[in-house]
């Protein structure tokens, strides 16, 4: 399935503020990329779909820049556009970032493209280019899909009547065998990744935990309750026990 099959099918527009549940990996996502941010920082979001993350921080006054490479969200994107927002929208793929100068930005976002990419070769290019184009003393955010939440996600909502006895899995690894159109990683992987690329470790987040899988009891929630929810997730989405148990983890690196 192509990019642009895939996202006619999801709807990244509701996708991270359409509930409570599932504005968790936002509100989450921001309270650290918020710590890293500095009056006149310059944002680069990569993958930036319509635009949930390059739109919030426009707005809040930085310069970013961002790039897509479905033409659907680029045009839903730049049609949100204010004319008192510093942004520049380019439809590109990751994998090539040439046309953008050296360390060039203080807050890199890599948050949609290792989601779609299978080999290590081309996830290991696309790091680097975050990597190249981020200041020495900036920070990477790279989000990527965990390889055990999406076997318990099958088991409980997708999949019931035979995910466990099924052969959709290998025994071994617990790895979907047909991933498409999403690519999953373990925890221990992306921390190879991280040292293959000689990037430092800042943090390890789970970006939305349980959100999905518990997203019914989520959205009755109070305000409060909800509220209350956040400083509890907050609280445990660095525990290296509890990160692959989420949807999104989001690896925070340095050069």
């Amino acid at each position: 399935m192509k990019l642009e099959e895939i996202y006619e099918y999801f709807n990244e527009e509701k996708r991270l503020n359409s509930s409570n549940a599932s504005s968790v990996e936002f509100i989450t996502t921001t309270n650290f990329i918020d710590k890293y941010l500095k009056k006149e920082s310059k944002i680069l979001d990569i993958g930036a779909a319509t635009g949930a993350y390059s739109l919030h921080y426009a707005e809040k006054g930085y310069d970013v820049t961002s790039i897509e490479p479905v033409k659907r969200n680029v045009d839903i994107l730049e049609a949100k556009i204010t004319e008192d927002m510093n942004i520049k929208v380019y439809q590109g793929n990751a994998l090539d970032l040439s046309y953008l100068e050296d360390n060039s930005f203080d807050v890199v976002l890599c948050f949609g493209p290792l989601y779609h990419l299978k080999s290590d070769e081309d996830k290991l290019r696309v790091i680097n280019e975050s990597k190249r184009v981020c200041k020495k003393d900036g920070k990477i955010l790279f989000a990527y899909l965990s390889n055990d939440m999406v076997f318990v996600t099958e088991t409980f909502i997708y999949n019931t009547a035979n995910h466990l006895l099924g052969d959709e899995y290998d025994k071994e690894s617990f790895k979907l065998v047909d991933e498409t159109p999403f690519c999953f990683m373990t925890v221990g992987k992306m921390e190879e990744l991280m040292i293959k690329s000689n990037l430092n470790k800042v943090t390890h987040f789970a970006a939305d935990g349980l959100s999905e899988l518990m997203a019914d009891k989520i959205n009755k929630f109070s305000k409060d309750e909800f509220n209350e929810w956040m400083r509890f997730h907050l609280y445990t989405c660095e525990k290296p026990e509890l990160l692959g148990y989420s949807n999104h983890v989001v690896f925070v690196a340095s050069k």
